[in-house]
């Protein structure tokens, strides 16, 4: 009877280590394949109330080549753009854009493991708040942040503005992208 009972508790201890780190949700439109596995000790996340930024790493028993195709083909059915792919010696870095948002996804071997980063970036949607007449206006984040004392030095078209600005866009993406770069 101890010998079930033991064989049991080692059968259920064996389990529990084999037990997986579930995938990450934080960008629900980036599709990822079976297999993988979250590395919460290599990801980091970082939110703002208008952007959201991180490299989400996970590790798996795939094919580097065949990890490449597949991320391609689910992130372009989900509507992202493919803008570059670099390939250089055992590492791949693919560059994805959608509604002003980038992605780059990173996929290299390990030792035992093929890795795949995602290092991602979102403009986020202003809050919302409701009126006193029940209509929804756009909460504006700086209301309370007083006017600098002294005007900024520079032209205005060197400055970056809030408005839809192509470069100011651009500038920001870049950031983002290249923040997490390896």
């Amino acid at each position: 009877m101890k010998t079930r009972m033991c064989a049991t508790a080692v059968l259920l201890l064996l389990t529990a280590a084999c037990a997986t780190t579930p995938l990450r949700r934080q960008f629900d439109d980036i599709p990822l394949p079976t297999g993988l596995t979250y590395q919460p000790e290599r990801s980091v996340v970082i939110e703002s109330p208008t952007v959201k930024a991180a490299q989400l790493v996970y590790r798996g028993r795939l094919e580097p080549a065949s990890l490449g195709d597949v991320m391609r083909s689910r992130l372009e059915s989900s509507g992202w753009r493919h803008v570059s792919r670099t390939t250089a010696q055992d590492r791949t870095w693919q560059v994805y854009e959608k509604d002003g948002n980038a992605l780059e996804v990173h996929i290299y071997e390990g030792l035992w493991y093929t890795y795949l980063a995602l290092s991602v970036s979102e403009t986020l949607l202003p809050a919302t708040a409701d009126t006193k007449d029940g209509a929804l206006q756009a909460a504006k984040l700086d209301a309370s942040i007083d006017p600098p004392a002294t005007p900024e030095s520079g032209a205005a078209s060197d400055r970056p503005t809030r408005s839809g600005d192509a470069t100011f866009t651009r500038r920001v993406k870049d950031f983002f992208t290249n923040l997490f770069t390896w």
